[in-house]
């Protein structure tokens, strides 16, 4: 999945050898993607003061032209990002649609205004006046593959065709749509046209004729915004509100295999690869995804799951991440690339609720709904032995002692089990003391206790060898304690609970250390210690995770957003720099826990840009410098060597995480920013998703001399 854009996807398009993918959104940026890897390629192109709603690659896969609806058409370098020249002005209305020649030296526009323009792709001017006939807003424009004609629909239920030469329209409109068309296109021979409608038909014209061939194509539940031919004009794909993608044989007009569905909300683009293997959507989810045409299947990322996702963790050397989901499976993510390793790991007949690694990383425990717990090789993905039996209702938690050789469960029945990681047995009677269900379940660093959190709001303590309480429940929460851990040192427990609240314990005298940590908006599911025990991440149903400093109970940052439900399972990395979380979305995440950041005296949340040299490209871009010699900024990447050169640090440019606003040069004050801007600041978010700024830093109209960087006294 390519994740980045902050609002609706409107258009995407693959560049003409396949390696890219371009994508429109009404977050007013346009964004370059490499189709292999779903890695975001440089900085976000921004320009267009509102929705870029229609992008389109030149045939030589050199440019991209984009209509936005702030009326303009513009023109973009594909591989530098750069805006070539000035926007192309003329409609006086929405552009919703752009198109390349297929010699790239002519560029065709349909608009709200209800006309259609053609303009020259090299200079930007106009050619001709604009077609006009359509009694309605225009949605769809496109050439002829001899590009001798232009095909086009529109809201007022027809289809027309237009000589590129004279401007003329051909014959009558095309009728037949009983609602609004969305999306037309020639196939590759110039001999069809396909289009979409709001009626949930798809329909085939004879382009010479302006005949309908056959009956439509239905089985769309609701609008179809995008239709596209293979490039062998064999299939045809389309794209719906009704959250689906469809194949069609375009001879026939059968659907070809079951809907394709995996987006939340209305699917509004799509595009088939040059060779054809792959289909690309857009949609109103904000996501971007690749699917198997043969197959039908998503492409392997970091979602994979068809449910949501309950509980998730790090390998102890932080090189996998393994999750379980209401899906029934287990499956095993390389941390570093987000795919997904092996199938995944099937045997429990219910929802899985909790997973763990063991301390040396070759085994997985899993606890489910069906009331078992499995053990797995995770290198093979193979259970070890049969299911391990015993709790009377469904298993809510699991977890390894340090030294791997036990096992301890929570339960619906109350109870808490210890069980031999080798033989599967039981080790003496179940551990009785809670009122409810016991959802969180953890081992001490020595293995020695074990500590509890229940649906009764209280957390309690056992003496892992002897399976007896340890002094009275730790009460406090208002509500059911969802999950619990040890500090690394044992002496502390952190609780989570749907009382919105983290509280902090002494594991020796049971009290709460200091008031509760309150910043969540709602339940929260998930706590984690960091491995030196400084800070705390917690995952709660307002969507979002959050950062505490273990010393202060303050949160550290702004929060960590990105998730589009609840975050029901939190863990730090091994070495502290990354988080990895798991929500109903149906969606794992990692994130940079700001080990990088904190070199600049940032924090995990703050603004940050780091001048080494694999980002020196992204920062041109992202700081817009004046270009007037006297400012002494002329060239952004010389400024860039100076300071670098005499900071040992590099150049670190951050918003303060704190809130105050500050915006620094290392440690250094360089300016504050009002409180409006704060939220919408770059946040470096998930590691799998590039960090894309909203805000960008502009020196332009800034007063200096040539060596303002070194002008700052601490004292």
């Amino acid at each position: 999945m390519l994740n980045g854009h902050q609002d609706l996807v409107f258009s995407v398009a693959f560049s003409p050898d396949g390696k890219r993918i371009v994508s429109g959104s009404r977050d007013k940026t346009i964004r370059l993607w490499d189709a292999e890897t779903e890695e975001q390629l440089g900085p976000p192109l921004e320009g267009h003061q509102d929705y870029v709603i229609s992008v389109a690659f030149s045939p030589d896969g050199k440019r991209i032209v984009s209509g936005s609806f702030d009326k303009t058409i513009q023109l973009w370098d594909a591989e530098t990002g750069e805006q070539l020249g000035p926007p192309l002005e003329g409609h006086q209305d929405v552009v919703n649609s752009v198109a390349f020649s297929p010699d790239g030296k002519r560029i065709v526009s349909g608009s709200e205004d209800r006309t259609i323009r053609l303009w020259d792709a090299e200079t930007g001017e106009q050619l001709g006046p604009p077609l006009e006939g359509h009694q309605n807003v225009i949605f769809s424009v496109g050439f002829s593959p001899d590009e001798k004609l232009i095909v086009s629909g529109s809201r007022d239920k027809t289809i027309r065709l237009w000589s590129v030469e004279t401007g003329e329209q051909l014959g009558p409109p095309l009728e037949g749509h009983q609602d609004v068309i969305y999306s037309v296109a020639f196939s590759p021979d110039g001999k069809r046209i396909v289009s979409g409608s709001g009626d949930k038909t798809i329909r085939l014209w004879d382009a010479e004729k302006g005949e309908q061939l056959g009956p439509p194509l239905e089985g769309h539940q609701d609008h179809i915004f995008s239709v596209v031919f293979s490039s062998d004009g064999k299939r045809i794909v389309s794209g719906s509100f009704d959250k689906t993608i469809r194949l069609w044989d375009a001879k026939t007009g059968k659907q070809l295999g079951p809907p394709l569905e995996g987006h939340h909300v209305a699917v509004t683009s799509v595009a088939l690869s040059p060779d054809g293997t792959r289909i690309v959507v857009g949609s109103f989810d904000k996501t971007i995804r690749l699917w198997d045409a043969e197959t039908g299947k998503l492409r392997p990322s970091l979602e994979g799951h068809q449910g949501l996702i309950v509980s998730v963790s790090f390998s102890p050397d932080g090189k996998r991440i393994v999750s379980g989901s209401l899906d029934k499976t287990i499956r095993l993510w390389d941390a570093e690339t987000g795919e997904q390793l092996g199938p995944p790991l099937e045997g429990h007949q219910d929802v899985i609720h909790s997973v763990a690694f063991s301390p040396d990383g070759k085994r997985i425990v899993s606890g489910s709904e069906d009331r078992t717990i499995r053990l797995w090789d995770a290198e093979t993905g193979e259970q070890l032995g049969s299911p391990l039996e015993g709790h009377q209702d469904l298993v809510l938690a699991v977890a390894f002692s340090p030294d791997g050789k036990h096992i301890v469960s929570g339960s619906r029945d109350k109870t808490i089990r210890l069980l031999d990681a080798e033989t599967g047995e039981q080790l003496g009677p179940p551990l009785v003391g809670h009122q409810d269900d016991v959802n969180s379940v953890a081992f001490s660093p020595d293995g020695k206790r074990i500590v509890s959190g229940s649906g009764d709001k209280t957390i309690r303590l056992w003496d892992a060898e002897r399976g007896e309480q340890l002094g009275p429940p730790l009460e406090g929460h208002q509500s059911l304690v969802s999950s619990v851990a040890f500090s690394p040192d044992g002496k502390g427990i952190v609780s989570g609970s749907f009382d919105k609240t983290i509280r902090l314990w002494d594991t020796e005298t049971g009290r709460q250390l200091g008031p509760p940590l309150q910043r969540h908006q709602d339940q929260v599911w998930s706590v984690s210690f960091s491995q030196d025990g400084k800070r705390i991440v917690s995952g709660s149903s307002d969507k979002t995770i959050r950062l505490w400093d273990m010393a202060t109970g303050e949160q550290l940052g702004l929060p960590l957003e990105g998730h589009q439900d609840r975050v029901t399972s939190v863990a730090f990395s091994p070495d502290g720099t990354r988080i990895v979380s798991g929500s109903f979305d149906s969606v794992v995440r990692l994130w940079d826990a700001g080990a990088e950041l904190r070199r600049t005296g940032g924090h995990p949340n703050s603004v940050a840009f780091l001048a080494s040299q694999d980002k020196l490209k992204w920062l041109q871009h992202s700081i817009r410098f004046s270009s007037q010699l006297e400012h002494g900024l002329f060239d952004p990447l010389e400024l860039f060597d100076q300071i670098s050169s005499t900071s040992r640090t590099g150049l670190g440019i951050s918003m303060d995480g704190t809130s105050s606003g500050w915006v620094r040069i290392g440690s250094n004050l360089l300016f504050w920013s009002p409180p409006m801007y704060h939220l919408r600041s770059f946040s470096p978010s998930t590691q799998m998703i590039i960090p894309t700024p909203n805000e960008q830093l502009d020196l332009s109209n800034m007063a200096h001399g040539t060596s303002w960087y070194l002008c700052y006294d601490p004292q």
